[in-house]
């Protein structure tokens, strides 16, 4: 990846546009369609939201914003066990998916443990 790995506007849209990829490949019921939604949206967010506080107009708005990136990369690791147990035939599929999600959730923390230990 060279040095988009560092750009995290570019990795966490990269992310988004692969999971949405991945989910169209997912069959869809009653009981997937949703958990699908659910994965679709929560890894989508982690890039907009890293983008508003890229753009945050203050420290306190930065950290919150941070804050969600870290929240929804966490809920995105909970879609995909959740899509998994739906569709077992797909779980090698997420399984560099869900690494990723978890990376960004661990990059998110360090930001935001960071972004605190200096308020302190």
């Amino acid at each position: 990846m060279g040095d988009q790995k560092y750009d995290l506007a570019e990795r966490t849209a990269r992310f988004g546009e692969a999971v949405i990829r991945y989910a169209l490949t997912l069959p869809r019921n009653a009981v997937s369609s949703p958990l699908i939604s659910q994965l679709v949206k929560s890894a989508t967010s982690i890039g907009s939201n890293y983008c508003e506080a890229d753009e945050a107009g203050s420290r306190k708005e930065f950290k919150y914003r941070i804050s969600v990136c870290c929240r929804e990369s966490r809920e995105t690791k909970y879609w995909f066990r959740m899509n998994a147990a739906v569709t077992p035939a797909k779980v090698g599929e997420a399984r560099a998916l869900w690494k990723e999600a978890d990376e960004l959730n661990r990059i998110f923390a360090a930001i935001l443990r960071n972004t605190t230990d200096r308020d302190s």
